[in-house]
């Protein structure tokens, strides 16, 4: 009798920013998930918008590239105090966006509150519990930079089927008590 073994994701999870940018690459197979690899995209300050949007874009055409992930997922960011600031983040995920589209990927989207929620069990868990969660959850022996790990925490949160947070592109697997087999 042969034993079926769980196929083998590989997710990239990405915090959207325009000064960095956040990524995380995790793999999951069946209920196991495995860190692979994180870190940040950094854009000069003193650079044109358009400048630092291409940074972004080609960053993560080389991450993809580097690193091919299955699946992609990017955090949907909200900043209401700077209308300014808000409409600059949005180039910046628009960027992002474009870039693991043109890699290939479907890319799922979900808010701050539904990261948390999936990682963390609370959708107004603060930085320091996620990244608790995070480290805990890859048995990192480290805290990855924050914003790495707010990218790594979208990706788990992809991992864990989204916790009922809508479809996921799962070719091939179906949903179990909240999770993807």
């Amino acid at each position: 009798m042969c034993s079926k073994r769980s196929p083998l994701i590989r997710i990239l999870g990405i915090d959207p920013g325009l000064r960095i940018t956040g990524f995380g690459v995790i793999e999951k197979s069946g209920n196991a998930l495995s860190y692979v690899a994180s870190g940040c995209i950094k854009t000069d300050a003193k650079a044109s918008l358009p400048t630092r949007l291409g940074t972004i874009h080609a960053g993560l055409r080389e991450l993809v590239a580097q690193y091919q992930p299955d699946q992609a997922v990017v955090e949907i960011v909200f900043v209401n105090v700077n209308p300014q600031s808000t409409l600059l983040l949005g180039q910046a995920r628009g960027a992002a966006i474009t870039a693991l589209v043109a890699g290939g990927l479907e890319v799922a989207e979900y808010t701050a509150l539904q990261v948390k929620q999936a990682v963390v069990g609370n959708g107004h868990a603060d930085k320091t519990q996620v990244l608790h969660m995070v480290r805990r959850l890859l048995s990192l022996p480290g805290d990855p930079n924050p914003d790495a790990a707010d990218a790594l925490a979208c990706a788990i949160a992809h991992a864990h089927g989204g916790q009922g947070m809508g479809a996921l592109a799962t070719k091939g697997m179906r949903v179990r008590n909240g999770r993807l087999v």
